[in-house]
């Protein structure tokens, strides 16, 4: 799969859109649109690093709601 497919799954997972995804991770929109439609590429390291920021935040997340879940 090519690194700009990769984005956009990554970008879907999320739920969020365009402008979310940019606003989240600070990078300019058409930045970002260029790497999904391929008319840049974007940085290996950078969608690396992307996605190790969202599992990270999402192992977060699942643990609160745990916590909140064992205090009830």
């Amino acid at each position: 799969m090519e690194a700009r497919e990769e984005l956009k799954k990554l970008r879907e997972s999320t739920g969020m859109n365009r402008k979310e995804f940019c606003e989240y991770f600070e990078i300019p929109y058409m930045t970002e649109t260029d790497w999904e439609l391929g008319n840049r590429r974007v940085p290996t390291y950078l969608l690396r690093l992307m996605e190790y920021k969202i599992r990270i935040e999402q192992l977060a997340d699942k643990k609160n709601q745990e916590k909140t879940e064992d205090k009830k």
